[in-house]
């Protein structure tokens, strides 16, 4: 009599194909979105993890690489996945692959041996692998050619597929900060702007001694046309820049907005600017370095 497994709503993403199309670099693509990611696990083991996965509370969506580095995986996998599959479990098999050429100059690269290098040469070894696996490939929900797809590419193509464009959006890390340049520029920036252009709240003596939070410094700041514009095209900039970042892999992204003492008008223009990447759900922290000096 056979064990039964539990039905289970958490995705369980099997990513395998040929040695060199990336699939260490796809897991690590779930990984960063949530995923619980394993690694070579053997296929036996599987239906026991799963069992062990879904009983715990906090329970994840699962993405495993498993492929011919395992010896016994050809002759046990088609039984176990569907196996899995009847019982109610969640599960995608993704094939990578890419064309001979690429992974020839893949493992030139990298200088590791093919999993059946002992078969043969690089070129044999993959026509091989290509040929045992192509039952898999067929088994597949999805199969991805990476052979023109950098790092950053295949990232973006593997999220992709497993979250909407707020989730992906919710993704990246912004760090807002105000500085004054008389004090030295971040040391962490990605991204400087250089506010001095703006007119200088430091020579109306009613403001002088307030900070850029107050809106009486605000008001007088953005009176100024240039200031109502600047702030327009700095949203315009960033609101076509950040999703390029993240087409990128960019995680995290830290910008800066100079004045000369850090206390007035690049408060202001941290605070705005967090404001308008918060009102498009991005995660942000605003910090002002030199607020407090002077």
């Amino acid at each position: 009599m056979t064990d039964s497994f539990e039905a289970v709503s958490p995705r369980v993403v099997i990513i395998t194909g040929l040695s060199g199309s990336g699939k260490s670099f796809a897991l690590r693509a779930l990984e960063d979105i949530g995923f619980y990611c394993v690694d070579n696990m053997p296929v036996a083991l599987l239906p026991k993890f799963l069992k062990i996965q879904t009983e715990a509370k906090d329970t994840k969506d699962v993405a495993l690489v498993m492929d011919l580095r395992e010896k016994g995986f050809l002759d046990k996998y088609n039984r176990i996945f569907s196996r899995l599959k009847q019982d109610g479990y969640n599960i995608e098999i993704i094939f990578l692959e890419a064309t001979d050429e690429a992974l020839v100059k893949r493992y030139s690269e990298t200088r590791r041996a093919h999993p059946l290098a002992r078969k043969g040469s690089i070129k044999e070894s993959i026509a091989l692998e290509r040929e045992k696996l192509m039952p898999v490939k067929r088994m597949a929900g999805a199969v991805l050619d990476t052979s023109t797809l950098n790092v950053h590419e295949l990232k973006e193509m593997i999220q992709r597929r497993y979250l909407s464009p707020d989730e992906r959006r919710g993704l990246m890390f912004l760090q807002i900060g105000s500085f004054g340049f008389r004090y030295g520029l971040p040391e962490d920036a990605d991204c400087v702007f250089d506010v001095r252009f703006l007119p200088n709240p430091y020579f109306v003596e009613s403001l002088k001694k307030l900070d850029g939070h107050d809106a009486r410094v605000g008001a007088y700041v953005l009176a100024a046309p240039e200031g109502i514009e600047f702030k327009k095209k700095i949203e315009e900039l960033f609101a076509f820049l950040l999703p390029l970042y993240q087409r990128e892999g960019k995680t995290r992204l830290n910008i800066a907005f100079g004045c000369t003492g850090g206390k007035h008008r690049s408060v202001i223009f941290a605070n705005l600017f967090g404001e308008f990447l918060e009102r498009r759900d991005y995660r942000v922290a605003v910090t002002h370095r030199d607020i407090l000096k002077g």
